[in-house]
């Protein structure tokens, strides 16, 4: 798969948006995916959305919540649970796309995650969201990253 054009570059930054609520709403209204998934369906701009990347997100992160919070959940500060419900969304997503997504460019995915911090979090939360999946990339993507798996800090 070569990189996405810009179009779909776009349905792509789309479908995160649209997964990071869709997965804050998961995380702190315990319905249900099939709920969620048909309430975003129906929202006005879905069709704007990569709805396959969207259900893969929605569906898959919370499938393998354990081994997602695992990737990041040591360069945490606090306990996962303690860490704003926005910037867990964007945190889990980010990891699942790190941990699976290898076709996606570590460097993009962070910069989404950032962007939708920016968005949706609180002030300043983007500089810590920054940091934390930097370290989780270079343990996940240490042939792509620089500072490779080794590093400290």
């Amino acid at each position: 798969m070569g990189q996405p054009t810009k179009p779909q570059a776009a349905q792509r930054t789309r479908a995160r948006r649209l997964a990071m609520q869709a997965l804050y709403q998961w995380d702190m209204s315990g319905n249900t995916l099939s709920d969620i998934e048909a309430q975003f369906a129906e929202e006005d701009g879905f069709e704007k959305a990569d709805a396959e990347y969207f259900n893969e997100l929605l569906h898959k992160v919370p499938a393998r919540l354990d081994e997602v919070e695992e990737a990041f959940a040591p360069y945490l500060d606090r306990p996962v649970k303690e860490i704003d419900p926005v910037e867990r969304a964007v945190l889990r997503m980010a990891s699942y796309e790190l941990l699976t997504r290898l076709d996606v460019p570590y460097k993009v995915i962070i910069n989404e995650a950032v962007n939708l911090t920016k968005k949706f979090g609180a002030e300043q939360a983007h500089k810590y969201i920054n940091g934390v999946l930097d370290q989780t990339a270079r343990k996940l993507r240490a042939v792509e990253h620089p500072q490779g798996a080794g590093g400290s800090t």
